[in-house]
């Protein structure tokens, strides 16, 4: 990174936080080499991450989620994404640092209003007592400074995220590639979820998308919906559907 203009440079207990900025990009990291997040300055609502692009193929499940919950908020992007191309929703993200959320705002033009809800918090822990109500979509992104937080994939985890989510909700969950499969965690999810599926972003993350209940739609149904997010979210969303698969 050292082609980029060092914004923020700061640290807290969990490690460095620091922004960079080409004039094009601004990126947050928090480690030497990694981009947790990452956005275009003239268009901050258009995912650039391809794991975050994928995650947003619950949208070809649940098209109009009125809730929308996120684990772990980093630069916002996510959010960011979905308020701009979802109309009246409602967004509650919880992130572990404080410092983060003030960088969010600072540097990543975090959308605020009554629309949004940020909150301070382990979200392993929030999660246990839940949103103050239920959601349609659960995004969980949850990355600490050397890797994924391990909890994410304990059975105690998925479940508490299955009971946050409506009867006809789905679950977002991003892992590292070397998780693809995971016999426990497809356990574990199957346990609480009637439709699970995923795929490889390529990019060495594997995205597992997991629905309360089955969604009958075929893929010619399904690339029509994702055409049209497509346009609202202002990524093609098809490369990502061509990969996706489901784990019987």
């Amino acid at each position: 990174m050292k082609y980029l203009n060092l914004l923020h440079d700061s640290a807290d207990e969990f490690g460095p936080i620091r922004v960079y900025d080409d004039g094009k990009f601004r990126i947050l990291s928090f480690a030497d080499g990694d981009e947790q997040s990452r956005i275009k300055l003239a268009t901050p609502h258009i995912l650039q991450h391809e794991y975050t692009q994928a995650m947003t193929l619950t949208l070809l499940f649940c098209q109009q989620p009125k809730r929308v919950g996120i684990l772990g908020l980093g630069g916002g992007t996510l959010l960011s994404a979905l308020y701009h191309a979802i109309p009246s929703i409602q967004i509650t993200a919880v992130e572990l640092r404080e410092e983060v959320i003030e960088s969010a705002k600072m540097y990543f033009k975090l959308p605020q209003g009554k629309r949004i809800q940020i909150e301070h918090a382990d979200a392993q822990e929030y999660i246990k007592k839940g949103f103050n109500r239920k959601v349609d979509i659960l995004m969980t992104d949850l990355y600490n400074t050397d890797d994924m937080e391990h909890g994410v994939l304990q059975k105690s985890f998925i479940e508490n995220c299955a009971q946050q989510i409506k009867e006809d909700g789905w679950l977002a969950l991003n892992c590292w590639i070397n998780h693809k499969d995971d016999p426990q965690l497809v356990s574990t999810l199957k346990a609480s979820f009637g439709d699970i599926r995923a795929l490889d972003t390529g990019s060495g993350n594997w995205v597992v998308l997991a629905g309360k209940i089955k969604n009958e739609m075929n893929s010619k149904e399904l690339k029509a919906i994702a055409q049209k997010v497509s346009q609202q979210l202002g990524f093609p969303l098809n490369k990502w559907l061509s990969r996706l698969y489901t784990i019987e």
